[in-house]
């Protein structure tokens, strides 16, 4: 990994004795960065985004932000809801533009969070379809459970979640209660699945850097990558291989939680197609099988029904949505937090000092030196985490280093600290403690420390 190093005076990057990068810079987005406490912490437009491009942010918030509604209305530019759906506009699950979280007990509905459906490859035909689309949907209920539909009309289904209790302790005896997740749905309106339905929760995760992150180049994901683990670390990320609706071809995979789309503007298009149940021009087909007639039988709101102009501002939005700086680096419990997660080898995957490449028409984005603390790659996680659905060269044990920038805000603007992918995890100790597979190494360490050492790293993890 190639190092950058700012001016002394700066004082931006300090390097440990070993090759990994200690990131003190406060500003883990580069210039993008702002300073921001509170709920609105992760609402802000990059910090180097002039104030000639502000107004295209705020257009695109508008209808990030605004519902959609029922066709046919007066609101001619937001109509088209459903008729089957998650949730009728992009803020109710990144709220506040932030994680998502599970259901409570007694919720009706999930809101922040949804469930994907596939079943295996195991006709020629459906390999040959799953090289391409990634996965292969459920016949009767799609590629993910809708459980909202339009009023008098009837949702694919509820989405029911309970816990067992996973004890873990630590070498001075100290024990942590994990809870693992079991996910059923239930009052299903469209006859029975395929008995062979994978299913996967996946909450909203925050939408800060993404911009940064879409503007990490190519090569520098290719020459992370060690999928045979040739440097012996015990390390083998991989890149996954997605299709790109608009390029007709296969490119690397970024978004998603397993890393599943290639660019934002693709997957918000698939965020509305999914979850709102909206067409555009790269998903021109309502979210309805053909084992479900209410697409064809309900009114639409055009062809399509999110115009290219408005995926144009909700993807300058998610672009430039900005990280909130780093607090309380310079407190000695943080300094040694983060000493600690580099020693354990957390840094193996979750990467700092990285450069941005140059992008064109998006001078905010290029030639920034970021801290995302992600490697953007597919890592086996072990058994504890698995979904068993695969997606496109994710297996069932893989999921893609989730960005720790701001981490430390998401209870001040989201009222919780649910994490993972599930949000199974209620607060970053419990996030790391179910660290498996590759991870596996790194978590026995983490383990045998005490509990000054415990709380230092969750000092650190929350300074971010």
């Amino acid at each position: 990994m190639k190092l950058y190093i700012k001016s002394a005076l700066t004082s931006l990057l300090i390097f440990s004795t070993s090759s990994s990068v200690l990131a003190y810079d406060v500003k883990s987005g580069g210039n993008t960065s702002v300073k921001k406490d509170g709920a609105n912490a992760f609402s802000l437009p990059a910090g180097n985004l002039p104030m000639s491009k502000r107004l295209d942010f705020s257009v695109g918030n508008s209808f990030f932000r605004n519902p959609w509604v029922q066709a046919p209305a007066s609101t001619d530019a937001r109509d088209g809801l459903g008729p089957l759906f998650n949730t009728n506009g992009c803020q109710n699950c990144h709220i506040k533009d932030g994680r998502g979280h599970p259901p409570e007990p007694g919720d009706r509905h999930a809101v922040s969070m949804l469930v994907r459906l596939s079943i295996p490859a195991m006709t020629p035909a459906q390999k040959k379809a799953f090289i391409k689309d990634g996965v292969i949907p459920e016949p009767t209920y799609g590629g993910q459970l809708q459980d909202f539909a339009l009023q008098d009309h009837t949702p694919e289904g509820s989405i029911k979640i309970t816990y067992d209790d996973v004890p873990v302790r630590f070498a001075d005896g100290t024990q942590v209660m994990l809870r693992k997740p079991n996910l059923s749905i239930t009052n299903l309106g469209y006859g029975e699945m395929n008995p062979n339905t994978q299913m996967s929760a996946r909450v909203a995760p925050p939408m800060i850097g993404l911009g940064l992150l879409e503007s990490i180049p190519d090569e520098t994901l290719k020459a992370w990558a060690d999928e045979q683990d040739q440097d012996g670390d015990g390390i083998s990320g991989k890149a996954n291989v997605v299709w790109d609706v608009q390029a007709n071809d296969f490119a690397i995979g970024r978004f998603g939680w397993k890393a599943g789309q290639p660019n934002l503007m693709q997957q918000n298009a698939a965020a509305f197609n999914g979850d709102v149940g909206l067409t555009s021009r790269l998903f021109p087909n309502e979210n309805c099988t053909a084992n479900q007639t209410i697409c064809a039988d309900l009114p639409n709101g055009g062809s399509p029904e999110v115009s290219d102009n408005i995926l144009d501002f909700v993807e300058f939005y998610s672009q430039h949505l900005a990280v909130p700086i780093r607090r309380n680096v310079n407190d000695p419990q943080v300094k040694h937090g983060q000493e600690l997660f580099a020693k354990v080898g957390c840094d193996s995957c979750h990467k700092t000092g990285v450069k941005t490449g140059e992008r064109e028409g998006l001078p905010a984005l290029s030639n920034q030196i970021i801290h995302p603390y992600s490697d953007m790659l597919l890592h086996d996680m072990g058994p504890g985490l698995a979904d068993n659905r695969p997606e496109y060269l994710a297996n069932g044990q893989e999921w893609r280093t989730q960005p720790l920038w701001g981490l430390g805000y998401t209870e001040e603007v989201n009222g919780h600290t649910n994490l993972l992918h599930d949000g199974r995890a209620r607060n970053v100790l419990e996030a790391v403690l179910w660290h498996g597979g590759e991870a596996e190494a790194t978590k026995q360490k983490v383990l045998k420390f005490n509990k000054k050492e415990r709380e230092a790293l969750v000092a650190f993890l929350n300074s971010l």
